[in-house]
């Protein structure tokens, strides 16, 4: 009776031991997603304000060259 009883207390505990660890293995892979979410949503983030940048110097860029060839056609057609 003694070792069947020690059998089934080593069989519960084994079973606890591997709920135990599939738990763990969920919680360490909801962490890797979240850590993964975070990072693209940082990574989009950073690209938008590169893009956002690029846009305004070009812009700045066109309105000078328009800016410089209007005065340039204002000056040959009145000088």
């Amino acid at each position: 009776m003694r070792m069947r009883q020690s059998i089934a207390e080593i069989e519960q505990a084994f079973f606890e031991e591997v709920e135990e660890d599939r738990e763990q293995r969920d919680r360490i892979r909801r962490q890797a997603e979240r850590r993964m979410r975070k990072r693209d949503a940082q990574r989009r983030n950073r690209q938008g304000s590169i893009r956002f940048a690029a846009l305004v110097l070009i812009l700045l860029a066109t309105a000078l060259a328009v800016t410089i060839a209007m005065f340039e056609t204002l000056s040959r057609l009145l000088g």
